[in-house]
């Protein structure tokens, strides 16, 4: 497990500011005191699962004053001032009052391994044994009929109440007859449509539930396509990657205990708290991108010095995810650290656009962040290979770019 004060101090320093302060003290103190009434409700209510959270914690060698550095983090993180820490470790041992049905569809079921396969599990990754899954593929010991059983039973014990996790996504092509579920052969639309109909709130989870992934690469031939593009007239809370980290995962509920509301999100329905980054900005490699040095080839003086990979075809300057921060693997690393391009797997239409080893300048495709990517050689190799330039020049270089891209577009 990772050193919890080294993730406290590396979290809320990325994130403390980006916490609006434009919002007031006033906005804060007024939510503080709603989160307050919201956990005072929901204790009120009977535990859904018979687990003590603080027990699940200590089992795996996890103490109290661990527990509250976690929780100082994950507040940092769900970008709330940090006097929303208290109530922060009170929503973790309430969140088996929330009812969760999570559903797998046209999947690998690449995120539920996400969850199970913890060696040494962090506290995001023992929280899901105290969320009250009411019904999960992978996890139930139930099948057959008494597996439908046991979801139609949920879903009507806790109607208006549940959240709907949706991993993998829906095949539409030849009347969805690609996927179909249960005795009855439902289909997968009909299905999600079914029991999203009485949720709170849907939540897809990975590249495939939230934009189609790789399913819906090209020719895809089974229609697939994401949630959002099925569910109508319901909160929706996108969780892409592949796989999603768990940390965002229990980020947004963790959100919807303490608030009973679902965090607020981006143009493409991912919460700001995770996918309000460029991995770009936050790359520990990206002093190497400021100064002009590439790794040109795999093997060489440059990849054996962690210099930066996007002249390798890594796509940072155009994804947004939390992944250099949060990592995956127990928080051990994530794949640039481990010398590998980030492939912009939480980003539509990936697979097409964005997984192969060549830089989006050398691309006939307009990335959707601006300037950076397209002028990354001509700074790098030209006003940067000169180390005494640095940082500055390149961050006045670089917004330059953007004013001219902006303002070319305008004209347009």
């Amino acid at each position: 497990m990772i050193d919890s004060q080294e993730m406290v101090k590396k979290v809320f320093t990325q994130n403390s500011a980006r916490i609006d302060t434009n919002k007031g003290d006033a906005y804060y103190n007024s939510l503080f005191e709603k989160a307050k009434s919201r956990l005072a409700a929901l204790r009120k209510q009977p535990a859904l699962k018979d687990i003590d959270l603080m027990e699940v914690v200590e089992s795996e060698g996890v103490n109290r004053r661990d527990f509250m550095k976690w929780a100082s983090a994950t507040t940092a993180t769900l970008m709330l001032p940090p006097m929303f820490t208290p109530l922060v470790a009170e929503a973790t041992e309430l969140m088996n009052r929330v009812p969760v049905v999570w559903i797998e569809l046209q999947d690998c079921a690449g995120n539920s391994e996400a969850i199970l396969r913890s060696a040494t599990p962090t506290v995001d990754d023992l929280l899901f044994d105290v969320l009250s899954l009411e019904y999960h593929h992978t996890l139930q010991a139930a099948s057959g009929h008494q597996a439908e059983h046991q979801l139609e039973d949920a879903i009507h014990t806790f109607k208006g109440k549940y959240l709907l996790f949706v991993e993998g996504a829906i095949p539409k092509a030849m009347n969805g007859q690609y996927g179909t579920i249960g005795p009855g052969g439902e289909t997968f639309e009909d299905n999600l449509k079914r029991l999203s109909k009485d949720a709170a709130a849907v939540v897809a989870v990975g590249t495939c539930a939230t934009f189609g992934g790789i399913p819906a690469a090209a020719p895809n031939p089974t229609g697939a396509v994401g949630v959002m593009d099925i569910v109508k007239g319901k909160p929706i809370i996108n969780i892409p990657a592949c796989p999603a980290n768990p940390a965002n995962m229990v980020g947004v509920v963790l959100h919807y205990v303490l608030t009973g509301q679902i965090p607020e999100l981006d143009s493409l329905l991912r919460p700001k708290f995770a996918f309000g980054y460029r991995i770009h900005d936050n790359c520990e490699r990206r002093a190497h991108f400021d100064a002009g040095e590439y790794v040109e080839e795999w093997g060489d003086d440059g990849a054996k010095n962690n210099w930066c990979l996007y002249k390798m075809g890594c796509k940072g300057p155009m994804t947004f995810n939390n992944c250099s921060i949060i990592r995956y693997n127990e928080g051990a690393n994530w794949p640039i650290g481990v010398g590998r391009g980030c492939i912009g797997c939480s980003e539509p239409d990936f697979w097409d656009k964005y997984a192969y080893e060549r830089p989006m300048a050398d691309a006939n495709i307009k990335a959707p962040t601006g300037g950076v990517e397209k002028t990354v050689d001509e700074f790098g190799l030209g006003l940067l290979t000169a180390t005494s330039i640095g940082i500055g020049v390149h961050a006045v270089a670089s917004a330059v770019a953007g004013k001219r891209t902006v303002h070319s577009e305008d004209e347009e």
